[in-house]
């Protein structure tokens, strides 16, 4: 079977939808996978799924799933695990590395215990004691970061200045969103590496127009920047993408992914998240850098595919 699958026409599923706050932006993204998949000579089928709408998994006829939901329920682990209980082929992160990447305080353990620099932060739930919140802060910089502990896109983000803003902020993060974090605000610039079939694609600099990278910034903004090759330093360039694939590789992630840092005036990389399932819409990042590496969308998404079936026949050798 696995030798057949790789000598004819792939069908693939597009999952995209999902319930979370991410869930317009990853409706546009299944749908410039869907079209990048048919460009580059698959079937394909595209599905809206829920936790309570999986019908699509029912199908016999289909050979490769490829998640494109982003966040709740595409990112956190819970659909790739119904994905590997039934079975089912499909692109991406397993169930324990989305999880783990999902959990941005869970990953920074991992992170650092690989030697990848990261903020400090602080766990906010509301039993904390306060006055201990307080002096951990004191010992941060002179701003912070208030957002969900499990949320993607800058969904729920806030910057502020005092740590009894932090603390304000994040009675209002936790009771909207769940468990929240309080971390150090690093200044420098936003670098993004993407990772595709465990290697690293070019490092794109994001300048947004407002000085903040929000949501607003990511998807509809068009002043947003996204520039190559502005780390001039080869050493420095060199040490951002192997904190990304070390990153990667402490999760356990598969196929692909993307890294996020701030790189500080040092030179020093501290990374803030890896995404899973990052976006594929007309403003997202792993496209953009795909493209500057020489690859086209459909180029992208049947490297996904064919990283999947390849995983296939490695388990089954």
């Amino acid at each position: 079977m696995v030798a057949a699958m790789t000598n004819k026409k792939l069908k693939v599923a597009v999952l995209a939808g999902g319930v979370g706050a991410e869930r317009e932006v990853s409706i546009q993204s299944g749908r410039c996978v869907a079209e990048a998949l048919k460009e580059a000579g698959f079937r394909v089928v595209t599905a809206d799924v829920r936790p309570d709408d999986l019908e699509i998994l029912r199908d016999g006829s289909i050979d490769v799933f490829f998640p494109a939901l982003h966040g709740e329920f595409g990112e956190d682990g819970r659909l790739q695990q119904i994905l590997e209980d039934r079975s089912l082929l499909y692109a991406g992160s397993g169930p324990m590395a989305s999880k783990l990447a999902f959990d941005k305080m869970a990953s920074k353990d991992l992170f650092e215990n690989v030697g990848v620099a990261v903020p400090k932060a602080v766990e906010f739930r509301p039993e904390s004691d306060v006055e201990l919140l307080q002096q951990q802060l004191c010992h941060f910089c002179d701003k912070y970061v208030v957002k969900p502990v499990r949320q993607g896109s800058s969904v729920g983000v806030h910057i502020v200045s005092t740590p009894d803003e932090a603390l304000d902020v994040a009675v209002k993060i936790y009771h909207q969103f769940g468990d929240c974090m309080i971390e150090e605000f690093v200044p420098g610039k936003e670098v993004t590496v993407g990772i595709l079939c465990e290697r690293t694609l070019p490092i794109i600099e994001i300048r947004p127009h407002s000085g903040f990278y929000d949501y607003h910034a990511k998807y509809v903004d068009e002043r947003t920047e996204f520039l190559f090759d502005t780390i001039t330093d080869p050493s420095v360039a060199a040490n951002v993408s192997r904190a990304a694939m070390d990153c990667f590789t402490a999760l356990g992630c598969r196929h692909f992914a993307r890294a996020d840092f701030i790189l500080s005036d040092d030179g020093a990389a501290h990374v803030l998240e890896v995404n899973t399932i990052p976006g594929f819409t007309s403003h997202s990042l792993l496209p953009k850098a795909a493209a500057r590496a020489g690859l086209t969308m459909s180029g992208l998404c049947a490297c996904i595919v064919e990283a999947a079936c390849s995983s296939l026949l490695s388990r089954n050798a």
